[in-house]
C-alpha cells in the first residue's frame, strides 16, 4: 500500500460516518479510528506503529495529474495533505499570514485539519506572501496551491 493509497482511505473515512475502519492485506494491518472510539489512531504491522502525524511529517512531493502551475516567477506554495484549510489558529485570533507579509523558511502559514489533528504548515521558502488562494475553513485536496509566494 503506498502513500497515495493511505490518503485516499483517510478521505473517503473522513467523507463518511465511519468511527472505525480496519484493513489487512497480506502482512500489513491498518487500522483507523476517530478519536473516542476507543482505539488507536493508526497502527500497522508486524510490530510498527505509526500515527497520522508521523505519516503527514514523511509525505514526499508526489507527481500529480493536475497542471503545474503556471510560469508566473512565483512560488506556488501546495497543501501537503487533503484536509480543512484554516487561515488562523482560533476563530478570533489573526491570520498567520496576509498578504504582503514576509515570511521566513519555516514560518507557520496555516493549519490543515486532517483527521482531527490540526497540522500547522510552514513555508518551504523565504519570501513575500503576494496571494491567498483559499478561503478559511474550506476543503483542500493534495497538491492544491494554498499561497501564492515571491521568493526573497
Amino acid at each position: 500500500m503506498d502513500l497515495s493509497e493511505l490518503k485516499g482511505i483517510i478521505s473517503l473515512m473522513q467523507k463518511s460516518d465511519l468511527t472505525e475502519l480496519e484493513i489487512e492485506i497480506q502482512d500489513l494491518k491498518l487500522r483507523l479510528a476517530r478519536p473516542g472510539a476507543g482505539s488507536v489512531p493508526a497502527t500497522q504491522t508486524p510490530g510498527a506503529e505509526v500515527s497520522h502525524q508521523q505519516i503527514t511529517s514523511q509525505v514526499q512531493p508526489i507527481a500529480t495529474s493536475s497542471p503545474p502551475p503556471p510560469d508566473d516567477g512565483l512560488h506556488h506554495f501546495a497543501s501537503p495533505m487533503v484536509g480543512t484549510f484554516y487561515r488562523k489558529p482560533g476563530p478570533k485570533d489573526a491570520s498567520f499570514v496576509e498578504v504582503g507579509d514576509v515570511v521566513k523558511k519555516g514560518d507557520v502559514l496555516c493549519i490543515v485539519e486532517a483527521m482531527k489533528v490540526m497540522n500547522e504548515i510552514q513555508s518551504d521558502v523565504a519570501g513575500e506572501i503576494v496571494e491567498a488562494l483559499v478561503e478559511d475553513a474550506h476543503s483542500v485536496e493534495y497538491g492544491k496551491t494554498l499561497f501564492k509566494i515571491r521568493k526573497s
